[in-house]
């Protein structure tokens, strides 16, 4: 079956044609790095990289550009800066935070088990290219300076609002853009602002400053994909205003009918039924999420639900996942080198909108059958699992590999020795001391088995 995948610009879910198969093309937002990123921030980058894999598998690896920016230049960093090195220079201080952050960020997301982009282009090595934007637009008419700000004029492109399907009168400005009395229109917003003494800036025709947030990945998407891409994505919270105001300052810089081909939004993500605040003690990062679940189970458990739908994120619903994937680690097969057959449910489903959770109810699918095969069908199964489990970046560890590392942290001669005691038990049929050892294991994240053979085997739960 062909792809689709759900255009937010047409409202529909549309078949997916590139401009060039031989140069499939997209963009995503990534993170402004003043702090570690939360958890809801891991949803795009899982999502976009499940489509990334996808679309390799479907065009050849090499045909694939994916761009994923980090935004190193923004007013949250310089407070950032500012509170964590008061004693440094400003330029020094912006340094250490966006190196550190990007740095995390990086080793988070290759923890969930994301390939890397293609390209990550920093905002503050794109400056050129935004001033260079910029200077169209004014000399197209679609900006003016006022107020010591260059402004795009939301009322020089007749569709403006076209992605968020608003009318220019319902816009309200920019969430990084204060409504001032010298812009024309409320919803103008800013391409460049000056730069004070204690901000960061750079030297352009409007004088020494920096760029707005909106500019920064229209001219890094130019840089790398063109002036019209396939696909454009990220949360659903940056239709409005970044997208939107993407979309204008591309299209009307460029003099193109259309900035990308497909634009995708991921829904939001709540933890435990709120809201995600750091006034409610909710707000979670992804490091610290890491530090108490594997990368892998991350993933599988935003995987379960569809990436246009919200997401509450749970760790009831993280222990399921852990769970889930030790039973398709059980089942892995043992040859890592050797390739299977992709499942076509898993495929068709991955292939109708990146329906996850119907990939992974086909994955179930093929667990189920692993159980009743034997023989050299069951391996032939077991193959078509890890391949098609391997096209979400799941099962991409040894088996051995898994089962260690979920038994991180735990002291194994303790578990032994424990264990040891309650077979003895059961065999001097103590059966309180037995049930009493197995809830203490239980305490300690250990679930054990008995088998048939009268031996007994555990691994972490967690």
């Amino acid at each position: 079956m062909p792809l689709r995948l759900y255009n937010t610009l047409t409202r529909r879910n549309d078949e997916f044609t590139p401009h060039d198969p031989s140069n499939v093309s997209m963009y995503v937002c990534g993170p402004t790095v003043y702090d570690f990123a939360h958890i809801g921030n891991a949803r795009p980058v899982i999502v976009f990289d499940v489509l990334f894999r996808l679309l390799r598998h479907l065009y050849g690896e090499n045909h694939v550009t994916y761009v994923r920016n980090i935004t190193d230049v923004d007013d949250k960093i310089n407070a950032r800066a500012l509170r964590d090195h008061p004693d440094l220079p400003l330029n020094e201080a912006i340094a250490r935070v966006t190196e550190a952050t990007a740095r995390q960020f990086d080793e988070d997301v290759k923890a969930l088990g994301c390939l890397e982009p293609t390209h990550e282009p920093r905002a503050t090595a794109n400056i050129p290219q935004m001033i260079d934007m910029i200077g169209t637009l004014l000399r197209r008419g679609h900006a003016y300076e006022a107020g010591g700000e260059v402004l795009f004029d939301v009322t020089s492109m007749a569709d403006y609002g076209a992605l968020s399907h608003r009318n220019l009168d319902e816009q309200q400005a920019g969430a990084r853009v204060a409504v001032e009395p010298h812009k024309r229109h409320p919803a103008d917003f800013v391409l460049w602002k000056l730069s004070s003494g204690n901000e960061p800036g750079w030297d352009s025709p409007w004088g020494l400053g920096r760029p707005g947030w909106h500019i920064e990945c229209s001219a890094m998407s130019k840089r790398y994909l063109g002036e019209v891409f396939d696909i454009h994505g990220g949360g659903l919270d940056l239709i409005f205003p970044h997208h939107e105001n993407e979309l204008a300052q591309s299209r009307c810089a460029l003099g193109t009918s259309e900035m990308a081909k497909v634009w995708m939004h991921n829904g939001f993500l709540q933890v435990e039924g709120q809201k995600m605040s750091k006034s409610l003690g909710n707000f979670v990062t992804i490091h610290e999420v890491l530090k108490d679940w594997p990368g892998e189970a991350v993933r599988f458990n935003m995987l379960r639900t569809h990436y246009r739908q919200p997401i509450d994120w749970t760790n009831a619903s993280l222990l399921s996942a852990n769970d889930a994937l030790d039973e398709f680690y059980r089942l892995r097969a043992d040859d890592y080198s050797t390739h299977g057959d992709l499942d076509s449910g898993v495929l068709d489903a991955l292939q109708d909108d990146l329906n996850t959770p119907a990939a992974l109810k086909a994955l179930n699918d093929i667990r189920t059958k692993i159980k009743l095969a034997s023989g050299f069908e069951q391996i032939v199964l077991k193959r078509k699992l890890t391949a098609s489990a391997n096209l979400l970046g799941l099962l991409y560890k040894a088996k051995t590999v898994w089962f260690v590392s979920r038994a991180a942290g735990v002291d194994t001669q303790n578990v032994e020795a424990l264990v040891a005691a309650r077979l003895a038990a059961r065999r001097a049929r103590n059966w309180d001391e037995s049930d009493r050892i197995r809830d203490e294991l239980a305490k300690l994240g250990v679930a054990i088995m008995d088998n048939k053979d009268g031996t007994t085997t555990w691994e972490v739960k967690r």
